[in-house]
């Protein structure tokens, strides 16, 4: 027999017999043999997932707004802006975390203010107070809040509240005064406070 030959039967042999001892150890119930095939596959073991039972010590819950109460709350303040004669700027509702729940564009808005009106309206939710009253905080000397990734401290976010904690906001941008934004965007809250915008809060 050639050496070339040899050494291929000699592979083929140590093959098999690899092959059986898995086989084997997986007949005899041990769990050696997965963990050893999937060492050789080059793939790590699972992590089991953790069931974790709601209680108040491990999980919070939390309120977000519907998205029923959401949409009509965006209509409500463009609605408003336009029959202010206002078409062109774009009204954003975002979560505490500044997560987009509802966004409306009005015929004509300008690609930024889309980004103002969502930083408007995470800057009102994580603050919990109207931009217009947290831009009298800046006094530009030096870093400050609005030095924050994703705020801006102009006037046209309102927060959303539920029994006095923020779990929303919403902004507007665009209008050539921010106090013009900012009609709007209380127009939005005020249509959610009024019930006329749906299923309200849900967790």
């Amino acid at each position: 027999m050639k050496k070339s030959n040899k050494i291929a039967a000699a592979a083929a042999a140590g093959a098999l017999l690899l092959t059986g001892g898995l086989t084997a150890a997986a007949n005899a119930g041990t769990s050696a043999a997965p963990a050893s095939a999937a060492a050789a596959a080059g793939v790590s073991a699972a992590v089991p997932a953790v069931d974790i039972q709601p209680a108040p010590e491990t999980v919070v819950a939390q309120n977000r707004i519907s998205v029923g109460a959401s949409t009509a709350a965006v209509e409500a303040a463009l609605a408003k802006c336009q029959a202010d004669k206002l078409p062109f700027v774009t009204v954003a509702l975002v979560d505490r975390f500044g997560t987009v729940q509802a966004l409306l564009r009005g015929d004509n808005a300008a690609e930024h203010t889309i980004e103002a009106a969502q930083q408007k309206a995470y800057t009102a939710a994580a603050f919990g107070a109207p931009t217009s009253e947290l831009a009298k905080r800046i006094n530009g000397n030096g870093p400050g809040i609005d030095d924050l990734p994703g705020t801006l401290f102009l006037a046209g976010g309102v927060p959303l509240k539920v029994n006095g904690v923020s779990v929303a906001g919403i902004g507007v941008g665009g209008a050539p005064d921010g106090a013009l934004d900012e009609t709007c965007a209380t127009a939005g809250a005020e249509a959610i406070a009024a019930g006329t915008a749906g299923a309200g809060t849900a967790q």
